[in-house]
């Protein structure tokens, strides 16, 4: 812990991680970690204050360090962006652990990624000075014709004009919140939201509403929007974390009503190609007024690495997104785009999918098989649609930090339910995309075990 402040690591007026993750990180048990951040606060060189949290102080000889150092804390405490929650943090880091059973992972494990045949691809690239080089603030022409080319099968006519290449769907959720939304607009979610593990609008001063996922009630919509600027995001195909579907005729009286309230509407629709079952048309297809931001990818089917998605909107919208996204990075991957291009329109990529949906559905099935083995008593979930995901939720409400962290220690990775709704207690997002067999067996066995002693717990406290 000296070192990291005398490296600057730990600058002063750093607040420290919480105890949990700096045992964890540095190897040792909590008791351990407590005697020598006492001492460290007996020599000055920590400090508490108000409340729990612990923080380099600016006495003593680290007041050395303050001649050298900019207070970096009192910086990264004022910006503007929000930092994610702890539990995110820690997932995002153990994620490169590789003795880490992952099994809440978004996405798919390296060995469904065909990595032979991307490199093989590269051969079949006729690439010049131009197409390598910087892109048109849209994005490659080439790839957004062969995008509209594609989403044809999806029932959406389009054209490129109407189409800006992104750095994945994370990238268009960042470049809308700066480019169309004024501070303290309105964004509606439904009650477990993927927005609430991120913070693309949140960061720039928008506030969510969580929607329970069958109101249609206009009035909800009008008495919290008010006056003020609104958008709804939604994923009406293969919800994340939840996994739903929305009907066809959902989808239509959900347009109707956000038509007639003016509210636009984010579809995010980056799981449909995973779908086990054919799907609606999405609401982009029924879309007669531009009133739908339409977002895909390929991070999700190809390969997350490549960092293609697109947004397809009215060209005002399209235009300011590009301007937006050329002052941030200059465009996409020239290399990423030729590659996306090539295998939308040589039939590799629909090939690919039909391959991969055949083994997400056999690990769906494995992980349904182990659920019902372990987990039936205890908790309850509904059967793969498609996609990554299943969503589990308990009898009990167990799902807390110290849950999540007591799997971390067994060298097991959750998603847990808080991460999208900050109350909840009850649910995991469990993902088969990404664990082998024998680490799904092993891992869904470690959370049962683990589930088990918690409602116990639970059952003695109440």
């Amino acid at each position: 812990m000296t070192e990291q402040i005398r490296t600057g690591q730990w600058p002063n007026g750093t607040k420290l991680p919480a105890q949990r993750h700096l045992a964890l990180t540095f190897g040792v048990n909590r008791s351990t970690l407590q005697e020598a951040i006492d001492e460290l606060k007996a020599d000055g060189i920590l400090s508490s204050k108000v409340g729990s949290s612990t923080y380099v102080s600016n006495d003593s000889w680290n007041m050395l360090l303050k001649q050298k150092q900019p207070n970096w804390q009192k910086y990264i405490e004022a910006s503007i962006h929000k930092p994610n929650y702890q539990t995110i943090q820690l997932i995002n880091e153990f994620e490169q652990d590789d003795s880490i059973i992952r099994l809440s992972t978004g996405e798919l494990a390296p060995s469904l990624l065909p990595t032979a045949q991307i490199q093989a691809s590269f051969q079949q690239l006729q690439l010049d000075g131009k197409s390598i080089g910087y892109s048109s603030p849209q994005g490659s022409l080439n790839l957004r014709a062969a995008i509209c080319n594609y989403l044809t099968k999806r029932g959406i006519t389009t054209a490129p004009e109407n189409i800006c290449i992104v750095s994945g769907g994370l990238q268009a959720l960042q470049l809308i919140a700066v480019g169309l939304l004024e501070t303290g607009s309105i964004v509606f979610q439904e009650e477990f939201s993927y927005l609430n593990s991120i913070h693309p609008f949140q960061s720039f001063g928008m506030q969510m509403h969580s929607v329970d996922f069958k109101s249609q009630d206009k009035e909800i919509f009008q008495r919290r929007r008010g006056k003020r600027q609104g958008i709804y995001y939604a994923i009406p195909t293969l919800h994340n974390p939840t996994g739903r579907i929305w009907s066809f005729e959902k989808k239509k009286s959900f347009y109707a009503m956000c038509q007639s309230l003016q509210l636009p509407i984010i579809e995010d629709d980056v799981y449909f190609e995973l779908s086990f079952e054919a799907l609606s048309p999405p609401l982009k297809s029924i879309d007669t007024t531009g009133q739908v931001l339409y977002l895909g990818s390929v991070s999700k089917t190809l390969s997350p690495g490549l960092r293609i998605g697109w947004v397809v909107a009215p060209s005002p919208v399209i235009k300011r997104l590009a301007d937006i996204k050329m002052q941030m990075d200059y465009g996409s991957s020239a290399f990423s785009q030729e590659i996306v291009s090539y295998w939308l329109t040589s039939g590799l990529y629909e090939e690919h999918i039909e391959k991969l949906k055949v083994e997400l559905k056999r690990r769906a099935e494995l992980m349904e098989n182990l659920l019902e083995q372990y987990f039936k008593e205890i908790a309850s979930w509904e059967s793969s649609k498609g996609g990554f995901y299943i969503w589990l939720k308990f009898n009990a409400p167990i799902i807390t930090t110290d849950f999540f962290m007591n799997l971390l220690n067994q060298k097991v990775l959750i998603n847990p339910g808080y991460i999208y709704e900050p109350k909840d207690t009850y649910h995991i997002r469990l993902s088969y995309s990404y664990t082998s067999d024998k680490e799904l067996v092993e891992g869904l066995y470690t959370l049962y075990s683990e589930a088990v002693q918690a409602i116990e717990k639970n059952r003695e406290f109440n």
